[in-house]
């Protein structure tokens, strides 16, 4: 997942995601970043231009936040081994002596050990656990917080999120993950510890095959899935536990999806995704999504207008769609068919080229599948 703001490099985010590079609008501000705790193998700036060592070190405790057990961060560019670079970098040696130092200075006290120095790199990496870092007197406080994992305009704070209690020192908290590409279909430890709301292994285990197929389904309805290199970038926007994503990775699929869970839904589900390998954000629907226009190749709504039917209008989350959805972009919509007739009569209006199918299971369930597909059309086609 990479992440940069509309600033002074414009358009970066947008040419990201043109490349098929999974990336989103974001900046390191006040509020934390939109993704839970332990989300994270690694985090990586290069050149970035935040000053990590400011604010009480209020930034880095947040990629401290967002860090795996045993992630990585990795910081590229001024001021790592400034005695050797620092003439390029128009800045004397005090000045850049000082940032390192603060900077070092921070990341002891988030209880990191400096694995590697080299060139203009450094490397550092988040302990398994915090079994040692509690009785340490040099961290900083611990967050007093009882959800390390709420992100949607929740504030940063200048404390560590503690990790999961462990049994014994050598232990990973919070579990230790499978290897890539077992994760995908392992039970995640947040389902395991008990910690997914209404979700057990066995569940996740049928979400699993559910959605595989599901996605057999979808193929055998529209033909255009089947087109190797079609579709990229994938938006899931009520993605549960992930398990539309998994089943396309497990098709062997070359694309990617952003599986986006709703602040309204269960939110408890985005670690879960995270610990499958899989990337993701929350989101609230009724807002706007933070990507450019045209950036999404397919998008999938399960359940989308029924879980905000009573939080905003149908047309406005249709229009945010419309709006990073490219032309010729494919739009796949499960609803109850009294729903999936309002949304195929405003798709209609939009120049959405739709069609209603039956459910996988037959005619006689009442969900059914809106397939569309986005057209491409011109201010100049709409006066003629």
């Amino acid at each position: 997942m990479s992440f940069a703001p509309r600033d002074s490099h414009e358009a970066q985010v947008q040419f990201a995601l043109e490349r098929g590079v999974p990336a989103m609008i974001g900046v390191l501000a006040s509020n934390r970043l939109t993704y839970p705790a332990r989300a994270f193998d690694m985090a990586h700036c290069s050149r970035c231009l935040i000053p990590w060592q400011l604010y009480d070190g209020l930034y880095l405790i947040e990629v401290d936040r967002v860090l795996r057990p045993g992630g990585y961060w990795i910081l590229s560019g001024p001021p790592i081994n400034w005695n050797k670079y620092w003439k390029g970098w128009e800045r004397t040696k005090e000045d850049l002596n000082a940032e390192q130092q603060a900077i070092e200075a921070v990341a002891r006290s988030l209880c990191w050990t400096k694995v590697k120095e080299a060139g203009d790199i450094a490397v550092w990496q988040k302990p398994y656990n915090h079994a040692g870092c509690k009785a340490s007197k040099s961290s900083r406080p611990f967050c007093s917080r009882k959800n390390p994992d709420a992100a949607w305009y929740d504030k940063m704070e200048a404390c560590i999120t503690p990790l999961p209690e462990i049994s014994k020192a050598s232990d990973v908290a919070g579990g230790a993950v499978k290897r890539w590409p077992q994760r995908l279909t392992a039970v995640p430890p947040r389902v395991s510890r008990g910690t997914v709301r209404g979700v057990t292994a066995r569940s996740f285990a049928q979400d699993t095959e559910l959605w595989r197929r599901r996605v057999r389904h979808y193929k055998s309805v529209a033909s255009q899935l089947e087109q190797k290199g079609r579709y990229r970038n994938v938006l899931d926007m009520n993605a549960r536990l992930g398990g539309f994503a998994a089943a396309l990775a497990l098709a062997g699929d070359p694309l990617w999806v952003m599986n986006m869970v709703p602040t309204v839904a269960n939110a408890t589900t985005l670690g879960a995704i995270y610990e499958r390998g899989l990337i993701g954000s929350y989101q609230d629907w009724c807002e706007g999504m933070s990507t450019y226009p045209r950036t999404y190749d397919l998008i999938h709504a399960d359940s989308v207008f029924t879980l905000y039917k009573d939080r905003c209008e149908m047309d406005r989350i249709l229009l945010e769609m419309d709006r990073i959805l490219r032309p010729r972009g494919t739009v796949i919509v499960r609803e109850d068919v009294d729903m999936l007739v309002k949304v195929k009569s405003l798709a209609d209006g939009m120049r959405w080229e739709s069609q209603i199918v039956d459910h996988e299971d037959g005619p006689l369930v009442r969900e059914k599948i809106l397939l569309v597909v986005k057209t491409y059309w011109t201010a100049q086609d709409q006066d003629q």
